[in-house]
């Protein structure tokens, strides 16, 4: 009996930590498996790769089904569309077309330099969705996670390279179905029904394509926020009063789309990423349905 209870003593911490597995193991799986071929190369298998593996552990040295380092994050992701490519982000980096980061668009490959020392070695890489977010396993959050080029200095400064794998037939599609997209919110506003409805279907989202120098700093509260959506213009004071009204605190990061001005409304921040997907349930059932977690650092 003693031995029993020693042993749920010494397991108990797992099932706090949520029985995440530990990303740096002390023997790593070096052995390369190359993922199952079970979609074609475009932009909506990719969408639902995408959606099903945030949040997945990340581990140094393993590329899925179910658990990543940053490279073997894309590498899965493409491979199981069939497109092979290296291992390796440093590798990854010297491979596909490369393009500037004003010519970015969904599935591209980004590269980072993490490494102060070494500040030309490419040591990270992320997958390109559209309007700055990336997807990629983090060492930092030990999960796969979104995060923003455009507001966050941490990656605009460490950005290396970019390069094109996905067929460009498929990476012409239109940005604006992308889940992290708001698009019952930009039906609403009133910019939205002037000039815009000319050039974007009605009920998508607008894409925003500002120059990747254009960076806003973020404050010292946390990383953390729940975007509500994305507007021309302001959000309307409706919006913005419901958010108020229950509680929450929202910021307005602006950027430039021709001549209009392209609005993300974010709540925040919060210091961990926990903490913003408990209030992101609750900000989908009072505010917005489509709500979701924003990485800004």
């Amino acid at each position: 009996m003693k031995y029993v209870f020693l042993l749920l003593t010494a397991c108990m911490p797992l099932f706090i930590a949520g029985c995440k597995p530990d990303p740096y193991p002390k023997n790593p799986h070096y052995e390369i498996i190359k993922p199952e071929v079970r979609y074609t190369p475009d932009k909506k298998n990719l969408d639902k790769m995408v959606r099903q593996l945030q949040g997945s552990p990340y581990v140094w040295a393993e590329e899925g089904p179910d658990r990543f380092d940053c490279s073997g994050f894309t590498y899965y992701l493409y491979g199981s569309m069939g497109i092979e490519i290296p291992r390796v982000a440093r590798e990854q980096a010297k491979n596909g077309k490369r393009i500037s980061p004003n010519e970015l668009q969904y599935g591209d490959l980004i590269f980072f330099a993490t490494e102060e020392r070494q500040p030309h070695k490419i040591t990270h890489v992320g997958m390109y969705l559209g309007d700055g977010w990336f997807t990629h396993a983090s060492t930092a959050e030990k999960e796969v996670v979104y995060s923003n080029l455009f507001t966050s200095p941490y990656y605009k400064k460490r950005l290396r390279i970019c390069r094109r794998y996905l067929p460009q037939s498929s990476t012409a599609l239109a940005l604006s179905e992308q889940t992290w997209q708001n698009k019952q919110t930009l039906k609403n506003t009133t910019v939205a029904k002037a000039k815009s409805t000319a050039t974007e279907p009605k009920g998508k989202a607008i894409v925003i394509r500002a120059p990747i120098q254009q960076i806003e700093p973020t404050g010292t509260k946390g990383n953390f926020y729940v975007q509500v959506g994305s507007f021309v213009g302001r959000p309307q004071a409706s919006i913005l009063y419901n958010i108020t009204r229950h509680g929450f605190k929202y910021r307005i990061i602006k950027f430039p789309k021709g001549k209009q001005t392209i609005s993300k409304l974010l709540i925040g921040p919060y210091k961990t990423r926990s903490e913003a997907l408990v209030l992101r349930d609750k900000i989908r059932t009072t505010i917005q349905k489509d709500a979701f977690i924003a990485e800004i650092r």
